[in-house]
This record gives C-alpha cells, sequence and structure tokens, in this order.
C-alpha cells in the first residue's frame, strides 16, 4: 500500500486533519507599521514605528510625533506593542507616517494603555529622594489601617 493510499483512508484523513496546528495566539508580529518600545540607546522609554524590515536582525524605525529619529534599529533593542498603524505603506517616509500616527491618535491610545501608566509610575518612583520615599511609607501605613479597620468591622458585624 502506498502513503498516498493510506491516507485516503477516512480514519487516516481525520487524524491528519487533527495534528494540524491550532490557531495561534501569539498576535504580535514585527510588521510594518508596528508601534515599537524602544528599550536601549539615547531614545529608550520612548514609542517609534516599524516603516521598514531590512532583514531578520534590523528594521527602519521612524517616531516623528515622539523625538525618535528615522533610523535603522536591531529587533532585540525593540519591544513589540499592541498597536499598529493599519494602511502604512512600506519604507513610508516621516511625513506619512506623522499623518498615519495622528488620523489613528495612536500616540494618544499609548499613554491611555496600563503599559504606558506603569512605566510612568515607575519612573516617579524611581526618580524619588529619601523625603519621597519616606512619604510614600506613611501613605502606605494609612491605607494599611484603614483597610485593617474596614475588615475588622465588617468580620465583627
Amino acid at each position: 500500500m502506498s502513503p498516498v493510499s493510506r491516507l485516503s483512508t477516512p480514519l487516516a484523513s481525520a487524524c491528519v486533519v487533527n495534528l494540524l496546528p491550532a490557531e495561534s495566539n501569539f498576535k504580535r508580529f514585527v510588521e510594518v507599521g508596528r508601534v515599537v518600545l524602544l528599550k536601549s540607546g539615547p531614545f529608550s522609554g520612548k514609542i517609534a514605528v516599524i516603516a521598514e524590515i531590512i532583514d531578520h536582525n534590523r528594521a527602519i524605525i521612524d517616531g516623528p510625533t515622539t523625538g525618535v529619529p528615522r533610523q535603522s534599529f536591531p529587533y532585540k533593542h525593540l519591544i513589540l506593542t499592541q498597536l499598529s498603524l493599519t494602511g502604512l505603506p512600506r519604507a513610508a517616509g516621516s511625513g506619512v507616517v506623522k499623518k498615519h500616527l495622528e488620523k489613528e491618535a495612536t500616540v494618544e491610545k499609548w499613554d491611555k494603555s496600563s503599559w504606558a501608566q506603569k512605566r510612568v509610575a515607575l519612573e516617579k518612583r524611581r526618580a524619588l529622594n529619601d523625603f519621597g520615599r519616606f512619604g510614600v511609607m506613611l501613605a502606605k501605613k494609612a491605607r494599611r489601617d484603614v483597610v485593617r479597620k474596614a475588615v475588622f468591622k465588617a468580620k465583627s458585624s
């Protein structure tokens, strides 16, 4: 029996269908228009857009509204975000990228995301001096006391 005829049986074709991989949960691909967060260099912490894919190691990024100049950047120093510009042509210039960013309000969407808000809070926390950290400690202590009293009151009633 040839290998092809063995797959022709109903049982074999049902097994082949079941062996196919399920739809992937992975949604963040390196693609033209993908908004990325820079994690190293002088523009660390800023967002930019992939304007062109050079090869499997580098892409041309551009951030005309965030102050990131058009440049080649390695993927290992980029973090892909959930945001993506739709309809951005390959090798689009800074003007076209800027129009798409403003039209889709991408920077505002990024600023409203929980990821960006956590990064801002972390930067504020890192910038605190000793007195600021002392104030945070007192605020946490006061909050802890309020929660403890509320829990005690709820348990007793």
